[in-house]
């Protein structure tokens, strides 16, 4: 199988996961905006995203690094084994180093969820190990089925706490660690960690080279997730909790596109460290790179305009003044698709110190813009201090990456990409519904046109299965 067929035949079976419960998670908003108020909603939106925060440091990556060390040991069950074995004999030594300080914790402070976020760091530690594991196995399909399980497990566990029992906000916690816990024992049975706790042992000097490896990427995970952190938490102490929950709901329409990049990256990253040694890999990145700018500049003009369609029927009206804001959170996550294409090809060399210098100066531009503006221009602050901060990056990067491979775009798809842009953006803010409708029209003929020979080619790959 081709390199192109493979990253898109890996990146389908993930997608059609995160279609699915991306569809299902989006429809929760409703639940969200229209049962919890927006300071107890801001206030656990604020606790999972440190979590999310915390999460690396306390792992160091390490799961980062079982799934591109499984890569190359790929037939290798006995050296599989040892790796997996000294991943969770590691992580579970680093968790419980974390975990034991912070259970004094509450003797002198009284930290509302203090044990919900604690379970929900370490079971979802331990699921996210679990689903790189499979990753690293080449087993796209288990960890998709996996994480469609998570989903429909997590929205279930939702609707029945927040409209059966009405437990509030905590709900929301507790829906995300039972969900975890599902999605690890599914795994440990589906692809039959027993074996592989038997076959191997720990190993000092893997356990080195997966450190090694490992530890340059936290300020990356941590840098990623500060961004999201500092935004949120600048907006909690200068503007309020309950404006955190408005900015919350802002970032549920730009995790749309965010959970397409999330699979796409999986995949890519994948393909792009078994492939990174072939001789013609500037002309294969350089075309997964045109590829990934055609489809998510695509995405990003037909998500600005459908949102107008459809914003007050998800959105309760408490939430109404996160419309304003989300244009610019999309665009962020753009800049963030093109950044990832260059984050795959320093990991597929093995070069994670430079992910790590390039994101933690992204971080300090995002807090340093946020402080400069949350005086001046409000929330918008936080949705413009993380598009210049991922502008920033992308730009770095892309000149960066050229010294170990270069990657060409074509002026007409950079063009082309602000362009559809800066047309739907006034649509968007016209308060028009007439030219809703007609952007809405206008973003799709784009999204197609643009893509329209991938879309062809698809077409092609579709009707030959049948034929």
């Amino acid at each position: 199988m081709s390199r192109h067929k493979t990253l898109v035949k890996n990146t389908a079976i993930m997608m059609l996961g995160k279609i699915f419960t991306q569809f299902l998670s989006f429809f929760m908003l409703p639940l969200y905006t229209n049962f919890l108020p927006t300071d107890a909603y801001g206030m656990v939106d604020l606790i999972l995203t440190y979590v999310g925060l915390l999460a690396p440091v306390v792992t160091i990556q390490q799961e980062m690094a079982v799934f591109r060390f499984l890569i190359d040991a790929r037939g290798d069950d006995k050296k599989q084994a040892s790796i997996i074995a000294t991943a969770i004999k590691s992580t579970f030594l680093r968790l419980l180093v974390f975990v034991v300080p912070c259970l004094i914790v509450p003797f002198f402070v009284n930290w509302e969820y203090l044990y919900l976020a604690l379970l929900c760091g370490i079971f979802t530690a331990l699921s996210q190990l679990a689903l790189q594991i499979a990753r690293g196995f080449g087993n796209n399909m288990q960890f998709t089925i996996a994480s469609v399980i998570t989903g429909v497990v997590n929205i279930l566990s939702n609707l029945l706490l927040i409209c059966v029992w009405h437990l509030g906000a905590e709900s929301i916690l507790v829906s995300v660690i039972i969900s975890n816990v599902v999605c690890l024992v599914y795994l440990f049975f589906a692809l039959k960690m027993s074996h592989y706790f038997k076959l191997g042992a720990p190993n000092k000097k893997m356990k080195k080279e997966m450190l090694k490896y490992s530890w340059p990427l936290v300020p990356n995970g941590v840098s990623w997730w500060l961004i999201n952190a500092s935004d949120r938490t600048v907006v909690s102490v200068f503007l309020g909790v309950a404006m955190n929950g408005i900015y919350a709901v802002v970032n549920k329409f730009p995790s749309i596109m965010t959970s397409f990049l999330s699979v796409f990256v999986m995949s890519w990253t994948e393909s792009a460290s078994v492939h990174i040694n072939d001789k013609d890999r500037d002309e294969f990145f350089s075309s997964v790179a045109r590829n990934t700018l055609q489809i998510f500049s695509g995405l990003t003009v037909v998500l600005i305009a459908a949102i107008p369609l459809v914003f007050d029927i998800v959105v309760g009206q408490e939430y109404r003044e996160a419309y304003n804001y989300i244009p610019i959170g999309i665009i962020a996550v753009l800049f963030n698709c093109m950044v990832s294409v260059y984050s795959a090809i320093y990991v597929a060399k093995k070069m994670t110190k430079k992910v790590m210098n390039t994101s933690l100066i992204s971080a300090i531009i995002n807090i340093v813009v946020d402080l400069i503006l949350i005086h001046f221009v409000g929330l918008y602050a936080a949705v413009i201090s993380t598009a210049v901060a991922y502008f920033v990056m992308m730009i770095y990067r892309h000149f960066d990456i050229k010294k170990y491979v270069h990657i060409k775009y074509k002026v007409l798809d950079i063009v082309m990409a602000g362009l559809g842009i800066a047309v739907i953006l006034p649509i968007y803010y016209s308060n028009n519904y007439i030219l809703y409708i007609v952007g809405a029209v206008l973003a799709i003929l784009f999204a197609i046109v643009r893509n329209w020979g991938l879309i062809m080619r698809l077409m092609k790959k579709i009707l030959s299965l049948f034929a």
